[in-house]
């Protein structure tokens, strides 16, 4: 989050975070919501451009990695991705510090 607010062309005067953890080392005023989508209009929307965007970047990757199935589960940690890693270890796209993948990386 902190590249992509250090990266706008314009300043913006505070930083609405939903959740309960502000973005480390920013330098702009900044509020953390619990539930901020349900309670801030501006987070809701950012919110459902997010999941737009993340599903069509998952159907993509589906293509790309069809052995993962992620046009089914969008890579969320169903049991059907789980299984999916388990099977075929994390490919180049998979977060290595989230729980379901880290659990099946090989030491190197």
């Amino acid at each position: 989050m902190r590249n992509a607010v250090s990266s706008l062309k314009i300043k913006p005067e505070v930083i609405l975070v939903d959740g309960n953890h502000k973005i480390p080392d920013l330098d702009i005023n900044q509020e953390a919501i619990v539930d901020g989508d349900a309670k801030s209009a501006c987070i809701a929307c950012a919110s459902i451009l997010a999941k737009v965007t993340r599903d069509r970047l998952m159907y993509q990757y589906a293509k790309e990695f069809p052995q993962y199935l992620f046009e089914d589960h969008k890579g969320y940690g169903t049991k059907k991705h789980i299984a999916c890693i388990k099977q075929y270890g994390p490919c180049e796209i998979h977060r290595k510090t989230f729980a379901p993948v880290k659990d099946f990386i090989k030491p190197s």
